[in-house]
């Protein structure tokens, strides 16, 4: 069996055409749409679960390939009428994913940060938690045993999620009824990132609405939406947006006093709690987007730049990265990751001040310089990549020792 094609990895470039294009509409509209270190948080948990993927991907489909090779029903050979039928089988599984997702704790916290934006954009679609692939997968299964092919699925499953990035957007209003009442739209999924009371579970469909429809959790769009979460993490740390759920989950367990609770408290919806913990704190019910009160965080302009900046440089390095991650070997591609992964940590920690961020920031400066160095020194003509990654490293410190005291007490 060969290897399935990375489409999301190659759809890079598409995805920021379109945010851009969004960007522009933005102006030209005067509507606020976008916050910087919202849509840079957004972007961030995207890079996180491609760069984790790279390491994942095959642990991820192992089940699925096992299946296929000892247990499957039929040899179903590549049709037309396979791929169709394929593509409802994903759409049909995802849904019951998705659903579960919602509506079981220990699931939720693998989706908890998709959610977690409260604007809504394009960007938001490409923030995914780090390790929800571990659970879908679980769900696909079935269609393995029926037989369908491991790169078929993979492919099927890839245009999937590609499809569900343009409907984060609030600049398309409402499709034809035809293609409203069979396909999800943005105002479909709009309705879905809701935290308006009447909106919270609804939509769970993919790329096809019908599923909600049949199976009772269709919501149209009717009141302006609220996006978000009810009980925000308050960071712009795209590791710790990852692991903030379970952190309070597992606590919950860990102060449970009997097995059943702890069982419980996995398995119930997000947000329930044993009687032992006392009286549960009602959710706040969300008026309109003008009285709910948004995370922000402010900086100095400077600052802002330094961080735009320093992003486009990480994802540039992190798109060579997953390009390149097949040649590299085990220990470069575990020291590249890790640097990618610092990058988004520190960056998301530089607005919200951090004091531990200025020392580390400086520290990921000149590793990454170094081993730019390091790395060129195999190449014929080097020398203009170390003066280049000298002057980056000279250039970056005095910019962000323009800051210092806003880290830094008695500076």
């Amino acid at each position: 069996m060969g290897e399935a094609v990375n489409y999301i990895a190659l759809a890079i470039p598409i995805f920021f055409l379109l945010i851009g294009i969004e960007l522009l509409i933005e102006k030209m509209q005067k509507t606020k749409l976008y916050r910087f270190n919202d849509a840079v948080t957004n972007i961030s948990c995207g890079i996180g679960q491609q760069i984790i993927g790279v390491f994942t991907k095959t642990i991820v489909i192992l089940g699925y390939v096992f299946l296929y090779n000892n247990y499957r029903f039929f040899d179903i050979q590549s049709t037309v009428w396979t791929w169709i039928i394929l593509f409802i089988g994903v759409d049909f599984f995802y849904y019951w994913f998705h659903r579960a997702a919602h509506e079981i704790s220990i699931l939720w916290g693998s989706h908890v940060v998709h959610h977690q934006s409260e604007e809504y954009n394009l960007s938001v679609a490409l923030r995914q938690g780090w390790v929800q692939n571990f659970f879908s997968n679980i769900f696909y299964l079935p269609l393995a045993i029926i037989g369908f092919n491991p790169i078929l699925f993979i492919t099927i499953n890839s245009f999937q999620t590609l499809y569900q990035f343009w409907i984060h957007t609030k600049t398309i209003n409402r499709l034809p009824k035809p293609i409203e009442y069979v396909f999800n739209t943005p105002s479909h999924h709009r309705v879905h990132h809701g935290v308006n009371p009447k909106y919270i579970d609804r939509n769970h469909g993919g790329t096809l609405i019908i599923f909600d429809r049949i199976f009772g959790t269709f919501q149209a769009e009717e009141e302006e939406v609220v996006y978000g979460i009810t009980q925000q993490p308050h960071s712009w740390n795209p590791l710790w947006l990852n692991l903030e759920y379970w952190w309070r989950l597992f606590g919950d367990v860990q102060k449970a006093d009997n097995w059943s609770d702890r069982i419980n408290l996995l398995v119930q919806p997000p947000g329930w709690k044993p009687a032992s913990f006392g009286e549960i704190k009602k959710k706040k019910r969300v008026v309109t987007p003008e009285t709910f009160q948004k995370y922000d965080t402010t900086i100095p302009m400077g600052l802002n730049y330094y961080i735009l900046l320093q992003y486009a440089l990480v994802l540039i390095g992190a798109s060579a990265f997953l390009f390149l991650s097949a040649s590299l070997s085990i220990l470069l591609k575990i020291l590249c990751a890790s640097l990618v992964i610092l990058a988004i940590v520190n960056l998301g920690a530089l607005f919200e001040k951090k004091t531990w961020v200025w020392y580390v920031e400086h520290l990921r400066l000149l590793i990454t310089a170094a081993l730019v160095i390091v790395l060129s020194l195999g190449l014929s003509t080097p020398i203009l990549i170390i003066v280049l990654s000298v002057f980056f490293l000279l250039g970056s410190i005095i910019w962000l020792n323009g800051y210092r005291s806003l880290f830094v007490a008695g500076s």
